[in-house]
């Protein structure tokens, strides 16, 4: 009798990095292969400009042939957006350049076969109400979903540096709540983000307590990826200082719960942490692989 091939066991922690799309894009899925990811985040173009050049056929032709490579879906890459980007400008000229380069990052994803976009909310530079803004960053999401197909717009929430909004949930759920199409918008969250906005993830219990709330006032199914890094500043401090996991003010129990808990299953888990040597350690740990399991067996008894 002819044997019959048993699919492995799925593996439910989609962890990698932000890799550099250095000499093109294409370069990204072999660079978060080597350390060992099975999900990674790029700029599909230079995040401190306007404008780039629109991506070449063979740039898209490779980037998809070198994911199927190495084992990347789809649903697993986050590319991220221009950091000059601002949805809820109060300045005319800016909201209307801001909506066309997210629109044009958004293509981008189209074009490489991706399902996500990841950006930051925007800010009211003190210029008008913070209600204001939201409904702007809204608006600008419904404008860019009826020129683009398919790509999801994740908001990502932040630390509350200077004017930006997204750093409590609630700014989250209002932009959701007026975004048209709700299967086309999600939330990235960045724990150092969250912990700078005041919310406390250094215990188990704070862990609970900060995703109860989240999922109360937002949704957890409205959660498309997040960001792992440890923070540099204290709770609260609305200052946004990536540190390597464990190293900062928010301590491994944090990302030993993410690794452990369900509701971060099959979703993409972005490192930011500042030293790219240990990323290979940070990944293997995050997925629970041979010679971390005894701190991540005490996270999984107490959850149980």
């Amino acid at each position: 009798m002819e044997k019959t091939h048993k699919p492995e066991k799925q593996q439910q922690k989609f962890v990698g990095a932000h890799v550099s799309a250095a000499g093109g894009v294409e370069n990204t899925p072999q660079r978060a292969f080597e350390i060992g990811a099975n999900a990674f985040a790029l700029f599909t173009k230079n995040q401190r400009q306007w404008t780039a050049k629109p991506l070449s056929d063979h740039s898209i032709e490779a980037f998809k042939a070198n994911c199927l490579k190495f084992g990347f879906l789809p649903q697993h890459i986050l590319p991220h957006d221009s950091y000059l980007i601002n949805l809820g400008s109060p300045d005319a000229e800016k909201l209307e350049k801001s909506r066309a380069a997210f629109v044009d990052e958004m293509i981008r994803c189209q074009q490489l076969g991706l399902h996500l976009l990841n950006f930051h909310p925007g800010s009211h530079l003190k210029k008008i109400p913070a209600d204001q803004c939201l409904e702007r960053i809204a608006e600008s999401i419904n404008l860019a979903h009826q020129q683009v197909p398919d790509v999801i717009a994740v908001i990502e929430n932040t630390a509350g540096q200077g004017t930006n909004l997204g750093h409590e949930f609630s700014h989250l759920a209002r932009i959701i709540e007026l975004v048209e199409d709700k299967a086309r918008v999600g939330v990235c969250l960045d724990t150092c983000h969250l912990f700078a906005a005041g919310y406390d993830l250094r215990t188990l219990e704070s862990c609970q307590d900060t995703f109860t709330a989240f999922d109360q006032i937002v949704g957890m199914h409205y959660l498309k990826a997040m960001h792992l890094n440890d923070s540099k500043t204290e709770l609260g401090s609305h200052t946004d200082r990536h540190h390597s996991l464990g190293q900062g003010m928010i301590g491994w129990t944090c990302f030993d719960y993410i690794s452990q808990h369900a509701d971060f299953n099959n979703i993409p888990l972005i490192l930011e942490t500042i030293d790219p040597q240990l990323w290979p350690d940070e990944i293997s740990r995050l997925r629970g692989e041979t010679g971390h399991q005894t701190s991540l067996l005490s996270i999984k008894n107490k959850l149980a």
